[in-house]
């Protein structure tokens, strides 16, 4: 990916982070967010980024979305949604998502 498109995107997800409050980005090659020892949000090298849920929240999502699994590194990240380009038009509606997903690794065994 362009480094200038990727920079763009890192702007982006640092925008939607920081409309939540109490979350920080980490990273700086591979920028995520984490909470009670979990990753909870990621992008991945192609500027994508990725949201965890539990099993049956990512099923949900993935057919609300029109959306599929997210893989980062050509791995499949387990629970992870990718979040659709088109929905990054809409930062306060994906930061609902985004503190859902930090309710749900809160909601786990601490790591």
């Amino acid at each position: 990916m362009e480094n200038e498109k990727w920079n763009r995107q890192l702007k982006v997800y640092d925008e939607l982070v920081a409309k939540c409050p109490g979350m920080e980005r980490k990273g700086k090659t591979m920028p995520h967010t984490s909470a009670n020892g979990y990753m909870f949000s990621l992008m991945n090298k192609d500027g994508e980024i990725g949201m965890r849920f539990s099993k049956e929240v990512q099923k949900k999502y993935i057919e609300k979305f029109n959306s599929s699994i997210f893989k980062s590194y050509n791995s499949i990240m387990q629970g992870y949604v990718l979040i659709p380009q088109e929905m990054l038009n809409d930062l306060d509606m994906l930061s609902g998502y985004l503190q859902e997903s930090y309710k749900y690794v809160m909601s786990l065994e601490p790591k």
